[in-house]
């Protein structure tokens, strides 16, 4: 059992304490932060003249071999030791000597796990903003093409209002917007750097801290050395944000799943997201969508999971924050994942315009505009509202829309009306005139799609 520690025991650790004890199997994900965290720490430690620049030299050749050999394979991470950590010293030491073990001079296993951790997390924040960048960049395109596409909007899931299908997918472009804004908040909070705080209380060498940092490019180094090793805020931080970017995508996916089915038949997935059933041939199942909806479960589990380990923990380092770990490595992955996957369904879905227009005909929702109609020719809204709740009624009865209500109809219960009534609620009419920022109208639209579009560009450079 190859482990850092082990003067202060006089017999062997249990093998299935070892077992339960070990992390290996998960933390070595960290091999390429653990070796970046090493070098940078052994250069900080030959620039403070702790160690020779030789010495520095052969440490840094070591590790980087054993980065070489663990890439393409000819080095195997095992489960014989114990930690990520260990690996990488225990092989460093079996390759250059001596010299090998003058790597944990100043460092402990402690604030060496905090770094490769926020190493870790920093990184993926990296690529998951590139995957909503790349979502947003699908949401943006898909706005500018539909501008003009009508459909019912919802709300209680019955038929409201006519909006677009542009002004429905800038709904879930807001959302991703403030996903967005909230990854790069967790960068710039968590970018402070461990290593360097010790097990607890710092270490007696004299450290150059501002440096380690500046190499591992964080924005400095952290002020407090028992908080440095027991702070996993910026993990709940990630697992919270992922959860709410997995919130917006599951309902989304609702909407997608909705869309699709024979009765509304908005929209049509294509082959590649979509899969059959095993024994009815006519089936064409929303899989991707449900899965990213299923999966939302277990992004929420391991944000609650980390909160519910952390709560009882007194300072500083315990051992249960080992537990931080294997929850948020699944969550980064199943949220990459789920990304990546949704922008690809949404992409190459066919939208059916003339099915969006025809069900928000056939659902009133242009009743409103019917009211606003009486209410600009002098009648009271209050009675306006009544007047088109009887005309709506009316249609019920006969099964058809506002727009075949013949104009006698229309004036038996209302004189006011005239022919210029279908004008004002046709679809386009409807929409066309909300154009107060936000609404679904093509001149507010216009400017919010410039607005996006800037947003973009700055983010895309």
């Amino acid at each position: 059992m190859a482990q850092l520690w082990g003067g202060r025991f006089t017999k062997e650790t249990d093998q299935l304490v070892y077992n339960f004890n070990a992390s290996i199997s998960f933390d070595q994900k960290f091999y390429k932060q653990d070796i970046r965290g090493s070098i940078a720490h052994v250069t900080m430690l030959a620039a403070s003249g702790i160690l020779t620049e030789a010495e520095r030299d052969q440490i840094i050749d070591g590790l980087n071999s054993i980065l070489t050999d663990v890439k393409n394979g000819t080095l195997e991470i095992t489960s014989k030791y114990e930690d990520i950590h260990s690996f990488v010293e225990a092989n460093l030491i079996d390759r250059i000597g001596d010299t090998g073990k003058k790597l944990h001079t100043g460092r402990s296993r402690n604030d060496q796990v905090a770094l490769d951790m926020k190493l870790y997390v920093r990184d993926e924040i990296v690529e998951i903003k590139a995957l909503v960048l790349e979502l947003m960049n699908t949401l943006h395109s898909l706005m500018k093409e539909h501008i003009h596409t009508y459909m019912p909007g919802f709300t209680h899931l019955q038929k409201a209002q006519p909006i677009t299908l542009a002004h429905h997918f800038g709904a879930y472009m807001e959302m991703f917007k403030r996903d967005y804004g909230r990854l790069c908040d967790i960068y710039a909070r968590m970018n402070y750097c461990p290593l360097g705080s010790g097990a607890l209380a710092g270490t007696t060498y004299p450290l150059d801290r501002k440096l380690t940092a500046s190499l591992l490019d964080f924005a400095g180094p952290t002020l407090n050395s028992m908080d440095s090793v027991a702070d996993r805020d910026y993990c709940i931080e990630l697992l919270s944000a992922l959860s709410t970017i997995m919130m917006h995508l599951s309902r989304f996916s609702e909407e997608i799943i909705i869309w699709n089915t024979n009765e509304y038949q908005f929209v049509e997935l294509d082959d590649a997201y979509s899969t059959g059933s095993s024994i009815m041939p006519q089936k064409k199942n929303p899989d991707i969508a449900e899965l990213v909806r299923g999966k939302t479960g277990r992004v929420y589990g391991a944000l609650t999971s980390l909160l519910t380990t952390m709560k009882g923990i007194p300072l500083a380092y315990n051992k249960d924050m080992q537990e931080d770990k294997e929850f948020t490595f699944d969550a980064i992955d199943t949220v990459k994942g789920c990304i990546a996957l949704f922008n690809g369904m949404i992409k190459t879905m066919t939208v059916n315009k003339d099915r969006m227009e025809a069900s928000a005909k056939n659902g009133f929702t242009n009743a409103t505009d019917a009211a606003d109609y009486l209410v600009n020719h002098g009648v009271p809204f209050r009675d306006a509202h009544g007047i088109v709740g009887e005309l709506v009624l009316a249609c019920i009865e006969r099964n058809i829309s506002l727009d075949e209500l013949p104009l006698d109809d229309y004036k038996a219960i209302c004189p006011v009306f005239e022919d210029d009534i279908y004008q004002a609620i046709s679809m386009e009419e409807c929409v066309n005139k909300r154009n107060t920022i936000g609404a679904p109208g093509p001149e507010a639209m216009n400017k919010i799609i410039e607005i996006n579009e800037a947003y973009l560009k700055d983010l895309n450079k």
